[in-house]
């Protein structure tokens, strides 16, 4: 397993942008890549994954157009362009890994806050 730790939550106006990072402990070449989140109440939902090579990348349909998910293998980092933000993207934001060959992630970070007001 690797190590995950996010970076660059905070607070943001509406219609702002944020960039979150999640840096791995060891090579990430082996792994897909994913970030979720999970807002007051709710239960963690999947927000964007991008395959182990870059090349394939996936989305849920509410930040579709708005946020960007990408990587650099040789920095072990995987980012979260997040822009247009809105209040309902409020949640905690977590970055996640799994074996390129296995469906289920099985390292996670430890979350970053992401606050949009209105």
């Amino acid at each position: 397993q690797v190590q995950l730790v996010e970076s660059g939550g905070g607070l943001v106006q509406a219609g702002g942008s944020l960039r979150l990072s999640c840096a791995a402990s060891g090579r990430t070449d082996g792994y897909a890549m994913g970030w979720f989140r999970q807002a007051p109440g709710k239960s963690r939902e999947f927000v964007a994954e991008i395959s182990w090579n870059g090349r394939a990348t996936s989305s849920t349909d509410s930040v579709k157009g708005r946020f960007t998910v990408s990587r650099d293998n040789a920095k072990n980092t995987v980012y979260l362009q997040m822009n247009s933000l809105k209040p309902e993207d409020t949640a905690v934001y977590y970055c996640a890994a799994r074996l390129r060959d296995k469906p289920g992630y099985n390292s996670w970070g430890q979350g970053t806050q992401v606050t949009v007001s209105s």
